[in-house]
């Protein structure tokens, strides 16, 4: 396993991908019957009035307003202007040598740190020089450590855990 670079430690929520579980805020401006709060499905579609389906899983924010924009354009909306946000992200999850592990709401700019703390803080056969986390997009672990400056952020989806120490 290799550590997180650089790169991955100041991804922070920039280009955020939406995903399944997500909650997105939908404006077309001037047309209140089409605006509204719309979930994301399992399977990363989002079921939206006049033009059916829209894919958002995996596409950012921007992409989904193109999208959206684009469909209703000429057809349904002259000049239709879309705004599209989320409004809730997916929880992040957190296991092993921690107090409450499970599931947890997600909140822009937190650390493996403080999700720890959120969680309950470690048990007293945790490690605590040495966290795993696995990103939503990714297939392996990487480890993060505990004890240096850098801070590394969690993003909607991520699985976190605390493993125990060795003696």
């Amino acid at each position: 396993m290799r550590p997180l670079t650089s790169a991955d430690r100041a991804a922070g929520i920039a280009g955020y991908r939406v995903g399944a579980g997500d909650k997105l805020r939908i404006t077309v401006f001037n047309e209140p019957t089409l605006t509204g709060e719309y979930n994301v499905t399992p399977t990363g579609a989002v079921a939206f009035p006049l033009i059916g389906v829209v894919q958002a899983g995996a596409h950012t924010t921007e992409e989904v307003t193109r999208e959206i924009t684009g469909r209703l354009a000429g057809a349904y909306v002259n000049d239709p202007r879309v705004s599209v946000e989320v409004l809730n992200y997916r929880p992040f999850y957190i296991l092993g040598e921690v107090n409450k592990p499970g599931e947890y709401p997600y909140a822009s700019g937190m650390t493996v740190d403080q999700a720890i703390a959120k969680a309950g803080g470690f048990t007293y056969r945790a490690n605590e020089k040495t966290a795993f986390l696995r990103r939503q997009t990714s297939t392996g672990e990487h480890p993060v450590s505990l004890r240096g400056i850098n801070q590394v952020a969690i993003l909607p989806g991520d699985t976190i855990r605390v493993g125990e120490r060795y003696f």
